[in-house]
């Protein structure tokens, strides 16, 4: 039988943080902290709900920021 993977560490970082930012800074930010997916989405965006490991999510509002959420 093949071992379950473990799934890559996220980085010690707080969503939080990119709150107010402008989009493409919070973005580069991200990856430069370790994020291995980065999605802007826009409000009210239809999205699937499964975690994954690694990623950050902006929903993005006039070029800034408005809400950042781990998966």
């Amino acid at each position: 039988m093949a071992s379950i993977p473990t799934p890559p560490a996220e980085p010690q970082d707080s969503p939080d943080t990119y709150v107010g930012l402008d989009s493409d800074s919070a973005e580069r930010i991200a990856r430069e902290r370790g994020w291995s997916t980065v999605r802007s989405l826009p409000p009210g965006a239809i999205i699937t709900m499964e975690y994954r490991a690694g990623r950050l999510n902006f929903e993005v509002k006039d070029g800034r920021v408005a809400r950042a959420w781990k998966g």
